[in-house]
């Protein structure tokens, strides 16, 4: 049995012999969308149809129509055709080369009609009328997690597959995100593009010179809801917060000591890794021993004692090591 959009179809034969009608539109029975020729209707209609019959010989991947196959392909030979007159960047698609001229025009022909925002795309104009509609169309199947855009659920998928594909060429650090590669680099390169107006301050990051600034405002805008107090950072709230739950996420694999912060576990993990070297002078000769702490007493200073034996010798010694936090 024929849909309302086939049937639909059937009944706009045009004219001329070939189902073409210049004189009126051609609407979808479905959807309501009108096209000025049949065959745009009939490309429109395989979305409905789920019709693909060419494959591509590559991937298998399948298309509807011969000109998006030949799109696809591209991805696999490389080829970009399209290039930008202004400043020769190339593309593989037309439609890409298009939108990325408005980059140079300023051209942003979509408008939002609830807050009359524009964009250059459409399909950023379609992403931003999520965040009025709160509809989340894309869902992780690991966590249920949802998204508004496609692109949010393709980097959450890398939190389960630990894939890093951005990597520093400098010292081979690897990112998820190409945005957390780009600001890595500022570590290299030392440019602070954010400024502080009021003291003149530079930060690699938009959200520390965020944070700088409410140093200079007071602003404390996360409050703990046990006991009222207030934070200026949401880190620092966390952390406050672990101290009514007791929770201590961050362990020490050498010896399981836990710890509210990561700068806390850092700083443990000296203890670990610190030598003593010792020299006792005896009536035969002098001794260089290299011996490696116990970890701390919690809530105790770095005041060690060492307990060894040198040739027959007992010795039995308390040490400070002044380079450590107490």
């Amino acid at each position: 049995m024929a849909t309302p959009a086939v049937s639909h179809l059937e009944k706009e034969k045009g004219s001329n012999g070939r189902g073409e009608d210049f004189s009126r539109t051609h609407k979808c029975g479905e959807c309501g969308k009108e096209f000025r020729r049949l065959s745009g209707l009939k490309r429109h209609m395989r979305s409905y149809t789920c019709k693909r019959p060419l494959r591509c010989g590559k991937c298998s991947k399948q298309f509807s129509w011969l000109c998006n196959l030949k799109r696809h392909m591209r991805t696999h030979t490389g080829e970009r055709p399209y290039k930008c007159d202004k400043c020769s960047k190339q593309f593989s698609d037309q439609g890409n080369m298009k939108s990325h001229m408005r980059t140079h025009t300023d051209e942003k022909p979509f408008k939002c009609e609830e807050c009359g925002n524009q964009f250059s795309r459409m399909y950023h104009l379609k992403s931003h009328i999520r965040t009025h509609t709160g509809e989340k169309p894309y869902k992780c199947e690991e966590c249920s997690k949802q998204f508004s855009v496609l692109g949010g659920l393709k980097i959450h998928m890398r939190t389960h597959t630990g894939e890093k594909p951005y990597k520093c060429d400098e010292c081979s650090k690897q990112f998820s995100v190409l945005g957390n590669l780009k600001i890595h680099m500022r570590t290299h390169t030392g440019e602070k593009p954010y400024r502080c107006d009021e003291c003149s301050k530079q930060f690699s990051k938009m959200c520390s010179l965020q944070k700088h600034m409410r140093t200079h405002t007071g602003e404390k805008s996360y409050r703990c809801e046990e006991c009222g107090r207030q934070f200026s950072r949401l880190d620092n709230l966390k952390s406050h917060v672990m101290t009514h739950t007791g929770e201590k996420p961050y362990q020490c694999k050498e010896c399981s000591r836990s710890f509210r912060t990561s700068g806390n576990l850092r700083r443990h993990k000296r203890t670990h890794s610190v030598k003593y070297v010792i020299t006792l002078r005896t009536h035969v000769r002098d001794l260089n021993l290299s011996v490696r702490p116990s970890p701390e007493p919690q809530g105790k200073a770095n005041s060690q004692r060492l307990n060894f034996t040198a040739t027959g010798l007992a010795v039995s010694c308390t040490i400070k090591d002044e380079t450590l936090p107490v």
